[in-house]
């Protein structure tokens, strides 16, 4: 039992990493939306469409994104909506929470 717990703190681990930048979260927001395709995702967060694919493969390995082809494109969707509940969590409460958690331990 100890070895799964390890396992999915392990997974849990990928997946805020795969949260943690800022050009990833940005593509999830554009996603929320629905599917897109990558041409799409680059002229709207302008990010270089080489960047969007490598960003895509990252979220896509950690089941955030999937990709289906539709004739020629691939467009890419948000598998699971409770992701945005996730990322949204993270309010300006609880940011100003942590913000001060981090000043008053510096003074």
């Amino acid at each position: 039992m100890r070895g799964s717990g390890k396992a999915q703190d392990a997974f849990k681990a990928r997946v805020f990493e795969a949260l943690s930048d800022p050009a990833r979260l940005q593509i999830i927001s554009f996603l929320r939306n629905g599917g897109k395709c990558v041409s799409e995702i680059a002229e709207k967060t302008r990010i270089l469409q080489p960047s969007v694919s490598r960003h895509l493969k990252i979220l896509k390995e950690c089941g955030i994104v999937r990709e289906n082809r539709l004739g020629s494109k691939r467009v890419y969707k948000v598998t699971d909506s409770r992701i945005f509940r996730v990322i949204d969590s993270l309010d300006s409460k609880l940011e100003e929470s942590l913000k001060k958690q981090v000043y008053e331990s510096i003074i």
